[in-house]
């Protein structure tokens, strides 16, 4: 998990619900004494906090705290958000998407934040974004992989600071190509909602054009939290698809690796799991050799040698006990984002504390830097993110310990749609645009 057993992570969001509360300073000048209040919405129950929404949000709080310290480094050393001191008020995301639509109306009604950062499911991300417009309010989604948010839909004041998941699934796809692997038959098994059907959809239209007489043997959609697969793992067995792919996550993804693997699936077909690494840290060295996966970005063991990824890594790793993976870095690439945006707006306007409408003007097309790399707006008429990412294959180190080798990285402009093309027209019209090294 995150270092702490889950119950002594969720006591600490209380305190790290209470950062410093300060007074607002004069009109119109942001100072040391104004707060910027934001909601951070992720998992915090159920079976995706263990492995996701608990580690996102103890990257959250850990940043906002050297944030408010001024001990991030350069050029994120301001204080807090342009001198302005952050609070935080952590939201459970378990419930659905009618419950976190009802959630966010209260944060931004009721708690009167300033910007609401937050959900990991698709099917949240797109309950949410049109009430965002609705209430004027500034929404960062930090994560969900849809595309359809963006490409299906027009919005002003929600943005995703994430790349959408046809990264992860065209990157598989030329990972495959680029180790030279040969492949006849491709089986897939992914959660049945939004999530899991764009993954599938992305990965066979990306294998479609690199691997054009490989078949589709097998595609399985267990139910989201099914939590038991062995009817799905007979059948994969069954067909030995050379490659099998998953883009499964938090517990669905833990059970089916540990129902997997004493039934010699992973010697039997080589599995690539499209957002795999967050994982790791919660199965340790169960985690099988030899498995294809994504970070859904440059993050973790995958993550580039630079100052700021370099403390970003250990800063977390000493907090925690365990190494930083897709949540946290996600999580930490949001709030830098916003950071950026409201400086950049403070800038323009002369130090003022800006408004909400000079934030989202600030955040759209923007781009700044981020521990797994640079991050770009540039989809989405401004309002969603390309980014570099990067694919491996887990081995054991000399000590026996499950790490990441044979690592391909990628271009944000060789695995991301340029602006203005939809995702699945992209990919099967032969990725046009593409710009891979």
């Amino acid at each position: 998990m995150s270092g702490t057993p889950l119950k002594q992570a969720l006591k600490g969001l209380m305190a790290g619900a209470a950062l410093a509360a300060f007074g607002v300073g004069a009109a119109g000048q942001a100072s040391a004494e104004e707060t910027f209040k934001i909601g951070v919405v992720t998992f915090l129950s159920g079976q995706a906090a263990e492995s996701f929404g608990v580690p996102a949000w103890d990257g959250g709080r850990l940043l906002i705290e050297k944030l408010n310290a001024g001990e991030v480094p350069a050029p994120y050393d301001t204080v807090g958000f342009g001198g302005m001191k952050i609070e935080a008020i952590p939201i459970d995301e378990a419930g659905g998407a009618t419950k976190q639509v009802q959630e966010f109306r209260n944060l931004v009604q009721r708690e009167q934040v300033d910007a609401v950062v937050g959900y990991v499911s698709s099917g949240d991300c797109l309950a949410v974004a049109p009430v965002a417009d609705e209430l004027k309010a500034l929404t960062i989604l930090y994560d969900c992989g849809t595309p359809r948010i963006f490409e299906d839909g027009q919005y002003e004041y929600a943005f995703r600071t994430a790349a959408h998941a046809t990264m992860d699934n065209v990157s598989i796809a030329r990972y495959l190509q680029a180790r030279g692997v040969e492949i006849d038959s491709i089986a897939g098994l992914n959660q049945d909602y939004a999530w899991g059907h764009d993954s599938w959809r992305d990965f066979t239209a990306s294998m479609g054009q690199l691997y054009p007489d490989a078949d589709v043997v097998a595609e399985l959609f267990p139910a989201f939290g099914a939590g038991q697969y062995g009817t799905e793992i007979s059948a994969l067995m069954r067909e030995r698809a050379d490659v099998v792919h998953s883009s499964n996550w938090g517990g669905d993804l833990q059970s089916f690796i540990l129902q997997s693997m004493p039934r010699g699936l992973f010697q039997r077909s080589q599995v690539v799991f499209s957002a795999g690494d967050h994982v790791i840290p919660a199965l340790g060295n169960n985690f099988p050799e030899g498995v294809i996966l994504g970070a859904r970005g440059a993050y973790g063991l995958m993550s580039p040698d630079t100052p700021l990824n370099n403390w970003w890594f250990e800063t977390y790793q000493e907090r925690y006990g365990v190494i930083p993976v897709q949540a946290p870095y996600r999580m930490a690439q949001a709030l830098l984002g916003l950071k950026s945006a409201i400086e950049k707006a403070m800038a323009a306007n002369g130090g003022a504390r800006p408004t909400t409408d000079e934030i989202r003007m600030a955040m759209k097309g923007h781009e700044w830097e981020a521990p797994g790399g640079l991050i770009q707006m540039k989809l989405g008429n401004g309002h969603q993110a390309i980014q570099p990412t990067a694919i491996g294959t887990t081995a054991k180190d000399s000590d026996g310990n499950i790490t990441v080798v044979d690592i391909e990285r990628f271009a944000a402009e060789c695995v991301n749609p340029p602006a203005g093309q939809n995702s699945v027209d992209w990919i099967n019209a032969g990725f046009p645009g593409a710009q891979c090294e």
